[in-house]
């Protein structure tokens, strides 16, 4: 049996987020192969994770044996996020732009699973992980656009994701998401509908060979 971790980060709700509508393109399309699997969802806006805090940091550090009260508990609810990007066979994650960068409570997942000599490091379990990631922006930052330096979301993830876990980090890109919404973006609505249409159709397809990728590896063919 294989496990999708699906992680949502936008403060929308499905009807106005275009990432967790994608997102949720790609896990119908990755349930369809796997109608038997397990998909464990979070929804980091509805549900955030607490930020990291000194107990729970500390404890990472430390000796087990050595733990005060509060560093054991501290660490016993990081390590339960822990275990369930340990056990994923592939994570999908919905990462929206805020400010030029990922929502805070994406920010404060990968404190909590960042663990130093145990999911991050050169030996870690996580290595060649697929992670897909829905980065969908109200703009346009691609290569050659004004604002292509500030773009933060993809710099960012793709960055942690390989240096830290070893993962195989794969984009779907929606973008010029606030066309419809600002006027002087307007003219920009069709390409909008477009990368948004082209979104959609990514996930569907990435979903599917994914999946399938994994059966045959699970398989061991």
């Amino acid at each position: 049996m294989v496990t999708l971790l699906h992680l949502d980060s936008s403060l929308n709700p499905a009807a106005g987020s275009a990432s967790r509508a994608v997102s949720a393109a790609f896990r119908k399309a990755w349930e369809e192969q796997h109608p038997e699997g397990t998909v464990v969802y979070r929804d980091l806006a509805a549900d955030p994770v607490p930020h990291l805090d000194g107990l729970a940091w500390s404890a990472a550090f430390a000796d087990p044996s050595t733990h005060t009260p509060e560093q054991a508990a501290a660490f016993a609810e990081r390590l339960k996020l822990v275990a369930e990007l340990e056990q994923a066979d592939a994570v999908l994650i919905g990462a929206p732009m805020y400010n030029f960068s990922i929502p805070s409570t994406l920010k404060a997942w990968l404190d909590q699973v960042i663990v130093m000599g145990r999911t991050a490091g050169p030996e870690s379990p996580l290595k060649g992980l697929p992670v897909t990631v829905v980065a969908s922006r109200g703009g346009s930052y691609a290569p050659g656009t004004p604002r292509e330096g500030m773009e933060y979301v993809q710099n960012y993830l793709a960055g942690v994701l390989t240096e830290m876990f070893g993962a195989e980090v794969d984009f779907i890109v929606p973008e010029l998401t606030l066309a419809a919404h600002v006027p002087a973006m307007a003219g920009l609505i069709p390409l909008a509908e477009a990368s948004y249409a082209q979104a959609l159709a990514d996930a569907e397809s990435k979903g599917k060979a994914l999946a399938a990728r994994i059966a045959t590896a699970a398989r061991g063919l």
